[in-house]
């Protein structure tokens, strides 16, 4: 009798396993991150995770190159479990678990965000944001007081404002670029002339003809498209002396120590940048100014970026995807997105989440620009071989005078083209 209760049970034991899968007693997960701006963050919420998780931890590698190391760790076999890291083509290979399932989470998404989480080709998500983001020109009130000038809806009044600042204060950069990080200059791109392109044809065809390569619509070799007026947009600065001298080498911390100390007039960026500049001079909160990019070319318009920001997403090849999942429910809950949406400067993505992003004057004036221009996102659809950092080296190359304005649109097209 003791015999068949013994077998009897571990039949039963071994059914339980089979039905009932559970997580891994020891599993070490990988965190990939390019996103400097919450490395500290992310640390103490991993921190409070694995001390809650026996056997499960977790832990974060940042990299400044990441969008480049990615693919590096994709093509050897070393895929982190979890990455904020995101291209298409990566997407259309399988490289992303399919996340479509976690409804938990998607039922507190704002619906809009859902969609900018959505992958065209399957209709499924393979990331999930934490927050909204816009991105435009941050600029001081009180210069722009002084001077009587009004942020610019034409490239024309935009350049004509960044002269104006140049000869009434010329210890002042009117234009700070950090352009040794790549990745500012490939965002510069992505807002400018594709912006173009994205407010001329709207989200859904824009995607598509990137995903398409359709040049028909996307016209970037062309000297007389946007890529190339963007190009010598910049070199017309550059002569004129209208973006800081030190371009090449300056960093976004000296961004925000010039903003921040008078020596900068305006700067291009995101939400994402807010918590640094507060917490330089928690006083700045009354002299930021928020305003949309020009439009650089006659038929466009101005536009601001609002589109998702901080996206995770788990490897296909992650073998403890359910502990990557448990952690992606640990940080979406609504007090951690509640500290993350504050220490990043940006609106949470989800509806139970009401944190204080920002200073309200400068809420307002976020909101007065969004509401006054096109709309854009980020160019999630840009081909793997061909990264945002790709595209800011190029940039560095146009400032370092490697090519005219004709030339870079035509090197940039070439690059795209060879990105696939």
């Amino acid at each position: 009798m003791r015999k068949l209760l013994a077998g009897f049970l571990t039949g039963v034991m071994a059914l339980e396993v089979l039905a009932f899968p559970v997580c891994a007693a020891d599993a070490d997960l990988s965190f990939f991150t390019g996103k400097v701006e919450t490395v500290d963050l992310m640390d103490e919420i991993i921190a409070d995770f694995n001390a809650q998780n026996d056997g499960i931890t977790v832990e974060q590698e940042y990299q400044n190159d990441a969008s480049n190391i990615i693919k590096i760790k994709f093509a050897s076999g070393e895929a982190p479990d979890i990455m904020t890291t995101y291209e298409q083509e990566y997407v259309d290979q399988g490289k992303y678990l399919d996340l479509s399932d976690m409804n938990d989470i998607w039922d507190r998404l704002i619906p809009s965000m859902k969609e900018s989480c959505t992958d065209v080709n399957s209709g499924k998500q393979y990331r999930i944001c934490t927050n909204m983001t816009m991105a435009g020109f941050f600029y001081n009130k009180e210069i722009f007081d002084e001077l009587d000038l009004a942020p610019a809806d034409t490239w024309e009044t935009f350049v004509a404002n960044l002269e104006t600042i140049k000869t009434e204060m010329p210890e002042v950069a009117p234009w700070f670029i950090f352009g040794s990080e790549a990745w500012h200059l490939g965002h510069l791109i992505e807002f400018i002339p594709h912006g173009y392109i994205k407010a001329k044809y709207g989200a859904t065809e824009t995607k598509k003809a990137m995903l398409n390569n359709d040049k028909s619509i996307l016209n970037f070799g062309a000297a007389d498209g946007a890529m190339a007026t963007f190009a010598a947009g910049l070199l017309e600065l550059q002569e004129k002396g209208l973006i800081n001298e030190d371009v090449l080498t300056a960093t976004s911390d000296n961004c925000v120590d010039a903003f921040v100390s008078g020596e900068a007039a305006m700067f291009s960026n995101g939400m994402w940048c807010l918590s640094n500049i507060l917490e330089k001079d928690p006083e700045m909160a009354d002299k930021i100014g928020f305003a949309p990019y020009p439009s650089m070319m006659e038929d466009g318009t101005p536009m601001v970026l609002v589109a998702e920001d901080s996206g995770y997403s788990i490897s296909a090849d992650s073998e403890h995807q359910e502990e990557a999942k448990a952690f992606l429910e640990y940080l979406f809950s609504a007090e951690n997105q509640t500290k993350y949406a504050e220490s990043l400067g940006s609106p949470s993505a989800f509806t139970d989440v009401d944190a204080k992003w920002a200073p309200e004057t400068v809420v307002e004036g976020v909101n007065a620009a969004v509401e006054s221009a096109a709309n854009i996102g980020f160019t999630n659809e840009k081909p793997a071989g061909f990264s945002g950092d790709d595209a800011g080296r190029m940039v560095q190359d146009l400032l370092a005078g490697k090519y005219t304005a004709e030339e870079f649109a035509a090197a940039y097209e070439k690059a795209w083209d060879a990105g696939f």
